[in-house]
C-alpha cells in the first residue's frame, strides 16, 4: 500500500475521532480498522509530512528534596520535634488542631 492511501486513511481516523491521536494510538487505530500491518515509526513520518502531530507536553521540574541536617545530639532533651495536624469538623462547620 502507498503512502498516500496510508495518509487517507489516517486523516479518516482522525476526522472520525474528532480530536488528534498520537502516533502510535494512531498506528493502532490503522491496525485495528484496516488491518494493516505498519510500524509506528512509519505512522510517526507520514504524520509529520502532514503536520498533524501536536507539539509534546512540558514535563515539571520537582524542586530537589530537603534532606534533614544531621545534628550531633549528645544527652536527651536536647533535640524535640513536633507535628502539628489540621482537621475540620462537618457537623460542626469548625476546624480542630491536633499538637
Amino acid at each position: 500500500m502507498c503512502d498516500e492511501d496510508i495518509k487517507q486513511k489516517l486523516q479518516a481516523a482522525i476526522e472520525d475521532e474528532g480530536y488528534y491521536y498520537g502516533y502510535r494510538k494512531l498506528t493502532h487505530a490503522l491496525r485495528r480498522r484496516y488491518l494493516l500491518v505498519i510500524n509506528k515509526k512509519k505512522v510517526y513520518r507520514l504524520c509529520k509530512e502532514m503536520e498533524i502531530l501536536n507539539s509534546q507536553r512540558q514535563r515539571l521540574v520537582k524542586p530537589p528534596r530537603k534532606v534533614a541536617k544531621t545534628r550531633n545530639i549528645t544527652r536527651s532533651n536536647q533535640l524535640w520535634a513536633m507535628d502539628i495536624k489540621y482537621g475540620y469538623v462537618e457537623g460542626e462547620n469548625r476546624f480542630f488542631q491536633v499538637v
